[in-house]
């Protein structure tokens, strides 16, 4: 297992440092001058001179790409333009926001989609299947913004029963959680009936059942944990898709995060602050994936590292 997980650590070097060149790039690949769109309406020969200095795009490719790998490993991810403070510490300021909707979410999508997948395959060609699946179905089908706004008109406007909008407290979590992740609870549940409905007719589960042993003994603790493999390797996925859906739900909510300051930073041309957030993003996506990786052998014993 250290020498997998060693070995696994290796690998993804190449990844990070291709994340990180891809967001070096990305200033460099906007068409026209990276100033002029950055001062925007701000601007004059003397404006545009002075910020292409501060942001050494004056001086030669591979001389910024150094500079900007050493600043990197250092922790300075540059300064923002719109709000004059250093791109690390904004960014601190909004990961927990965003985490919190993250996995709130993600808590939300598991949660769902095991009830509804056990249920479905446990109650396999009955209206509790046709029931469950249509609203699995219904989750992957819906834009998590109008659900979004489906639930404010309705838990807030109507019944009153959470605030609308805003950062802080769980009722402000609850309904932004239930949009984001009911998306990715119908794809759970599907994966959930699959592999339950498979497991279900393996010999150690007949064997389980010849025993003795109650059901929800055998659907819970032999047949759930197996069905899990698949479900696991999406959830890395999904994690990432949360983190991008974050964007609409924050907007959608009013509620603070890397989403919406993202968004504000598109808006503003802030190109340091987009780049900074980016780059978070996607190392966290490929962090979550290398954790989904080591957690297998955790659900299958028969998983075995060399």
């Amino acid at each position: 297992m250290g020498k997998y997980l060693i070995r696994r650590f290796l690998a993804s070097i190449p990844v990070f440092w291709g994340l990180m060149t891809a967001t070096f790039l990305m200033i460099h690949l906007l068409p026209g001058d990276p100033a002029v769109i950055m001062l925007g309406f701000a601007l004059t020969d003397e404006r545009v001179e002075s910020l292409r200095a501060e942001l050494g795009l004056n001086e030669p490719l591979y001389v910024q790409y150094g500079r900007y790998t050493l600043n990197l490993l250092r922790g300075d991810m540059g300064r923002s333009m719109s709000k004059s403070a250093p791109v690390a510490t904004l960014i601190r300021q909004q990961v927990p926001a965003t985490v919190q909707l993250a996995v709130a979410g993600l808590g939300c999508s598991l949660l769902l989609g095991l009830v509804l997948g056990v249920f479905t395959a446990k109650y396999h060609r009955t209206w509790v299947d046709t029931t469950g699946m249509f609203v699995a179905l219904a989750g992957v089908s819906m834009p998590s913004f109008w659900l979004g706004l489906l639930l404010i008109i309705t838990f807030s406007v109507h019944l009153k029963w959470v605030p609308i909008v805003g950062t802080g407290g769980i009722g402000r979590l609850i309904l932004p959680a239930v949009a984001l992740g009911f998306g990715s609870a119908g794809m759970v549940a599907r994966l959930v009936r699959s592999g339950m409905l498979e497991v279900l007719r393996q010999d150690y589960v007949l064997t389980a059942r010849a025993k003795g042993l109650r059901e929800r003994v055998v659907l819970y603790r032999h047949a759930l944990k197996n069905a899990l493999i698949p479900v696991v390797t999406v959830v890395g996925v999904q994690f990432g898709r949360l983190l991008s859906g974050a964007v609409v739900v924050e907007s959608v909510f009013g509620r603070e995060g890397l989403g919406r300051m993202l968004v504000d930073a598109i808006r503003v041309h802030d190109i340091p602050l987009v780049q900074g957030i980016v780059l978070v993003t996607s190392v966290s996506y490929v962090a979550v994936n290398l954790l989904v990786d080591l957690s297998y052998s955790l659900l299958d014993p028969r998983i075995n590292y060399p």
